[in-house]
């Protein structure tokens, strides 16, 4: 068996998903994928999340085991391997922004972001903050318990799972993919939600049709621990 390049646990991921024109990702699509379809759309979804007990190849680095990340994704496929492709991810270390564009050419960027949590015996409450671009960019999201797991068949489940990760490599464009593990997810019973959030000062200003638009939907994982393999190119 393969040894992780990186564990974690990534909880309370917070996913706010919008339907997008398909040649707004038809340029970022790695050779031998297609967009992964759902009722005929294609999709991004912005995720905000909590990265905790972090470890590369078995390591934990005191100042980076636990931080928030901030992420813009939309969903292909190869053949039945369904996975995503990353717009721009955020992290508040340059570190390790600088590490993951290295090693699996992700585009992350180091900014300012925080999470914070409320959790009682009834609900709990994720707030994300991204301080970019000379501003506050803010998300949002209370649950219910129970939490409840969505039938595979649901659009909840098909934004949360998701087995692979793509890319294309840094000097020569090949495509390359990395497995992402983990069990499937429980999800919150979403009461209430708010983004103040600048999508084309954050993203570029293609994006911006999003900061007006209505969701096509929101869930709010609970999350568990994940295990990300090596990359390898793509045969």
């Amino acid at each position: 068996m393969t040894r992780p390049f990186l564990t974690a646990e990534w909880r309370n991921l917070f996913l706010v998903t919008y339907a997008v024109p398909q040649e707004l990702l038809l340029p970022r699509l790695p050779p031998g994928l297609t967009l992964d379809l759902r009722e005929g759309q294609a999709f991004v979804s912005l995720v905000a999340f909590e990265f905790l007990d972090t470890r590369v190849l078995g390591i934990s680095w005191p100042g980076y085991r636990n931080f928030a990340e901030l992420n813009l994704r939309f969903y292909v496929r190869r053949g039945e391997e369904r996975g995503v492709v990353f717009v721009r991810e955020f992290v508040p270390h340059r570190l390790i922004a600088w590490i993951a564009r290295w090693v699996y050419n992700e585009p992350y960027l180091a900014a300012p972001i925080t999470a914070e949590q409320e959790d009682t015996a009834e609900r709990r409450t994720m707030r994300f903050r991204l301080q970019f671009a000379g501003r506050s960019h803010q998300l949002s999201v209370t649950g219910s318990k129970p939490v409840f797991r969505p039938a595979e068949t649901s659009v909840e489940h098909f934004f949360k799972e998701h087995q692979w990760g793509f890319g294309v490599t840094r000097r020569r464009g090949v495509p390359l993919r990395y497995q992402v593990t983990h069990p499937v997810w429980d999800v919150f019973p979403i009461e209430s939600y708010q983004l103040d959030f600048d999508f084309a000062a954050v993203y570029g200003p293609e994006w911006g049709l999003l900061t007006q638009a209505q969701p096509y939907s929101t869930v709010f994982a609970v999350g568990s621990a994940i295990s990300v393999s090596p990359k390898g190119q793509l045969g």
